[in-house]
């Protein structure tokens, strides 16, 4: 059997290069013969042990080729006051994937599409997206799907050593600005005083705010038609409640006494933070294009850096038009499941900035696609967040990976265990920016201890077994 060439050794980096300094030469020779095979002996010894030797050291995450789903569990979380199902996808081999069904969202929407994954090759990630896209639908019903999707990414990343934006293209940034939610307060003093202390304290650089007519119950001459609605339900579901009933049918008014009270609200946020500090809106409540067009008209002093959900998204043509009425930049979509329903708003440029949110809009990949459909038509895209590290971090990978982003939601910024429910190599954030990790995959490690003083009351299972979700009983092909 042939001996490995002196060219060969070099290109594995085992023969001793050209020209060395003596010290170097010494110390290769050195490293060589503690590593139990002498340079003589490795020149002459048969390829198939030189090239084990050789490649020894070399980091193997995984066979990525021979790779198979065996697996998937989940362990619900209480991310605050909300709920949000973790899932882990487990393989034939020493990796696993990690997924975030979105907040609000039920683990069963990701564990039924568990007998549609065993056996599957995680790193054909299209490949499975397509397979199961078909039950996922917008909002929440959305969830499972992303939630596979985003732990297909962090299993593909780990098999093959290199993060998760890598995969998607490369990144075009190293941190990725985030914008600071924040709730709504009593009083515009005290709103102004919160919104301050996220500038100062905690080093954000762009905002959002709360600010809807929830402040205007009982305020008398602030509303028409709220002696009907309890306007303070907005996150009602029961049947024909305000809360779910979608805006253009409240016929609720806001009168020029009610919009002059919203925007005290908007001006002593703006006076605690001033103007450099961009400052976005959302949460005002339901009400019809044209109140949306009256609001947006008297709130246009303050140059917010957009009003986001102001209608539910399906209303293209009204969204169009108070796009085109106000000069406050509009935008919505957290809501829309796969890019179709983007494309709509973007052709018809029915808002200023799109806003998918990554564990409803498709994961990673989708939504990275959605940003580039609206990158070449001139439309920026933010992206809307509420959640675990674990769908933060997918969130970071697809914001690093897409051009046209602006700014990325952070909803826990007043949690303080929330950054402690992962481990990662680097801080998730500093500064108001999230760090972009160059660890595989999403880059973070669930901390079991701290995970566990946290999981839902009602569900506080730990990835135990799933076997009753194992086996597919449906035929599943919509077509003959």
């Amino acid at each position: 059997m042939p001996t490995p060439s002196l060219d060969f050794l070099q290109r594995l980096g085992l023969r001793e290069p050209t020209a060395s300094p003596p010290s170097k030469r010494r110390d290769f020779i050195k490293q060589a013969s503690l590593g139990g095979l002498s340079l003589a002996g490795l020149i002459t010894a048969p390829i198939a042990p030189t090239l084990e030797y050789a490649t020894q050291r070399v980091r193997r995450a995984s066979s990525p080729s021979d790779l198979k789903i065996t697996d998937m569990r989940y362990a619900v979380v209480m991310n605050g006051g909300g709920r949000c199902p973790i899932i882990r996808i487990d393989t034939n081999q020493d990796i696993h994937g990690l997924g975030e069904v979105r907040d609000g969202a039920n683990w069963r929407y990701a564990l039924f599409l568990k007998s549609r994954l065993l056996g599957l090759n995680p790193c054909n990630v299209e490949m499975i997206f397509k397979r199961i896209k078909q039950f996922g639908h917008h909002g929440r019903q959305a969830g499972g799907v992303c939630a596979v999707e985003m732990a297909l990414w962090d299993l593909a990343g780990k098999a093959y050593g290199v993060p998760a934006y890598q995969l998607l293209g490369g990144k075009y940034r190293d941190r990725v600005r985030l914008y600071a939610d924040t709730p709504r307060a009593d009083s515009p003093a005290e709103f102004g005083r919160r919104m301050k202390e996220r500038v100062e304290e905690k080093g954000y650089t762009f905002l959002k705010m709360d600010f809807g007519i929830e402040s205007l119950k009982g305020v008398e001459g602030a509303l028409v038609n709220d002696n009907f609605w309890d306007v303070d339900r907005q996150w009602d579901s029961a049947p024909l409640s305000y809360g779910a009933t979608e805006h253009p049918f409240t016929q609720i008014q806001i009168t020029d006494k009610g919009l002059d009270l919203l925007a005290e609200y908007i001006a002593s946020v703006r006076e605690a933070v001033g103007y450099s500090v961009p400052l976005a809106s959302d949460h005002y409540g339901h009400f019809d294009l044209n109140n949306a067009i009256r609001l947006g008209k008297a709130v246009e002093p303050y140059r917010l850096a957009w009003l986001e959900d102001l209608l539910p998204w399906k209303f293209t043509n009204q969204w169009r038009e108070i796009t085109a009425a106000i000069t406050t930049p509009t935008t919505t979509g957290e809501d829309i499941y796969l890019k179709e329903e983007f494309i709509k708003l973007i052709d018809h440029h029915a808002v200023d900035i799109i806003h998918p949110d990554l564990a409803s809009s498709g994961g990673l990949l989708e939504t990275k696609r959605i940003g580039d459909y609206a990158e070449e038509r001139g439309i920026a895209m933010a992206m809307h967040f509420a959640g675990t590290p674990v769908s933060f971090m997918a969130n970071v990978h697809c914001a690093a990976a897409t051009q046209n982003f602006v700014a990325l939601e952070h909803h826990s910024v007043d949690l303080d265990y929330w950054e402690d429910l992962v481990d990662t190599e680097q801080p998730l954030i500093e500064n108001g920016f999230a760090i972009v990790p160059e660890a595989p995959g999403l880059g973070v490690e669930l901390n079991e201890e701290v995970v566990k003083q946290h999981l839902d009351e009602e569900d506080s299972a730990y990835f135990s077994p799933t076997p009753g979700w194992n086996d597919i009983r449906s035929w599943d092909r919509l077509w003959s």
